[in-house]
């Protein structure tokens, strides 16, 4: 019978304020050994990213920032802005195992299937932030004001609540994967062993 790791699986944090549309996602990954679940299990605990806001070591994580750059024009006693350029900048941190070919191949399933719902998760953060950049991207681009310093601070308070949302959302994302996590990673796991016994993907 094949055993589920139970683990506080992923946690997106922000590091710096700003915005992005333009994505630059970049991945880094840790190792980790051992040949049977528990090993695995204590390997993730051991070696993952630690997250500042939690204090916690977990399996996956995204570190992303947010660059906003804008240009305005200032004629006939009004200013606006004329472009907004967000970037996010997005490093995802995933695990690699280094013993897979010498473990068990009910160990083997459980790993790909965990390491790949892992990596779906992390670059699900990416797309939320780069969604949000977008949102953020149209709405600096419909500012004005009598000056351009009237603006830049509508610019720098639409900036942080448009992050506040996006946090949010990011937030709202974790707890509904953490929800049904065993039961999406069954489900995963079911079809990664019909795709096994159909010869498409290797065990």
């Amino acid at each position: 019978m094949i055993r589920i790791l139970l683990i506080a699986l992923f946690v997106v944090f922000v590091i710096a304020p700003a915005s992005a549309e333009n994505v630059n996602k970049t991945y880094s990954y840790f190792s980790v050994g051992g040949s049977t679940l528990d090993d695995l299990e204590r390997e993730l605990n051991k070696r993952g990213p630690k997250v500042k806001s939690t204090g916690q070591r977990h399996p996956g994580a995204t570190r992303m920032q947010f660059h906003t750059r804008l240009g305005y024009v200032e004629k006939n006693g009004s200013c606006r802005v004329t472009e907004a350029t967000v970037t996010v900048r997005a490093k995802v941190i995933l695990p690699r195992w280094r013993q897979r070919n010498g473990a068990d191949q009910d160990v083997r399933l459980v790993w790909d299937t965990l390491s790949s719902d892992i990596k779906r998760h992390e670059d699900q953060h990416v797309s939320i932030a780069r969604d949000h950049a977008r949102k953020l991207e149209r709405q600096l681009t419909r500012l004005r004001s009598k000056d351009c310093k009237t603006v830049a601070a509508k610019a720098e308070a639409t900036a942080d609540a448009l992050l506040k949302k996006h946090d949010q959302a990011q937030a709202k994302f974790d707890q509904a994967e953490a929800a049904n996590f065993e039961k999406r990673l069954l489900k995963l796991m079911r079809q990664r062993v019909k795709l096994i016994e159909a010869g498409e993907i290797p065990g």
